[in-house]
């Protein structure tokens, strides 16, 4: 077993995305930035369940990275129908799926588990038994919901700030403790003279009458996803070294073991981006 800090990497391998996170984790791994290793990546697709997951899969080969598959998909064709009475989160077909997923990682100890494009909620066994972290594209305490749905809010409460954290996963969707963040202002160039070009007019005129083709959804959008990237790296560097940790009763904490309400990357994810324009 390797002394390296080790990490466990979840995905459904549905997209670009997906992989893209995966090879810029990879990479930063391999030139020295991060000092730890991908001890497996977990798929929720098999070989031939469709294009973006065998690249995906392809990927992970490539990068020889231990590689465990277990469809959802045919697991849900199979169970699906079961009658035992359901959890309050999640169908009893996806608690089996957990458990076996589970019995398929055994000889693995991951310090560390990322949700990195996993299309399924995590169940309380799955989250009391790992310590697992996944993206969200808001700061601590701001909206919920896909990132089309944090944009529209921000927009609908004309907020001055956003960001981009990573939490801890629980079985309650978007409602795990805040890990990491970092945040970003919505006022000043270039977002003022498109809060004012909106002035006045309702949201659901804006949703109608050019969707995200709206140029305050796109820019807010643009910044948001810039920092996406930078924030899972850094996080994971942050780990990796001790600067923050997750304690046995699942409380972020500092180095010294301290509790603390989340760990603030701004500063580092603002200087990873200083030579890149908008």
């Amino acid at each position: 077993m390797s002394n390296l800090y080790q990490l466990g990497w979840f995905s459904t391998g549905r997209d670009k995305a997906a992989r893209d996170l995966l090879k810029t984790v990879q990479t930063s791994i391999k030139q020295g930035e991060i000092e730890a290793e991908i001890a497996f990546v977990f798929c929720t697709r098999e070989p031939g369940e469709s294009e973006q997951g065998d690249l995906f899969l392809k990927l992970v080969e490539d990068c020889g990275i231990p590689l465990v598959c277990f469809s959802y998909q045919r697991f849900k064709a199979e169970k699906g129908n079961t009658n035992t009475a359901p959890s309050k989160t999640l169908p009893p077909w996806r608690l089996e799926y957990d458990r076996e997923l589970m019995k398929r990682l055994e000889d693995f100890h991951p310090d560390l588990c990322v949700l990195a494009g996993y299309m399924l909620i995590a169940g309380a066994e799955m989250c009391r038994k790992y310590n697992m972290i996944n993206l969200h594209p808001a700061a601590p305490g701001g909206p919920k919901g896909t990132w089309q749905q944090v944009i529209w809010q921000l927009i609908e409460k004309q907020a001055n700030e956003t960001g981009v954290m990573m939490h801890l996963a629980t079985p309650e969707l978007d409602m795990g403790p805040p890990v990491t963040y970092c945040t970003f202002t919505i006022r000043g160039k270039p977002f003022d003279k498109y809060w004012q070009e909106i002035k006045g007019l309702p949201i659901e005129e804006l949703q109608n009458r050019q969707g995200q083709n709206n140029p305050l959804f796109k820019v807010i959008r643009q910044h948001g996803l810039a920092r996406e990237l930078p924030l899972i790296v850094s996080t994971i560097r942050a780990f990796s070294e001790g600067r923050v940790k997750i304690s046995p009763d699942k409380q972020v904490a500092d180095a010294e073991g301290r509790p603390i309400n989340a760990y603030d990357l701004t500063a580092e994810i603002n200087d990873s981006l200083k030579d890149i324009s908008y």
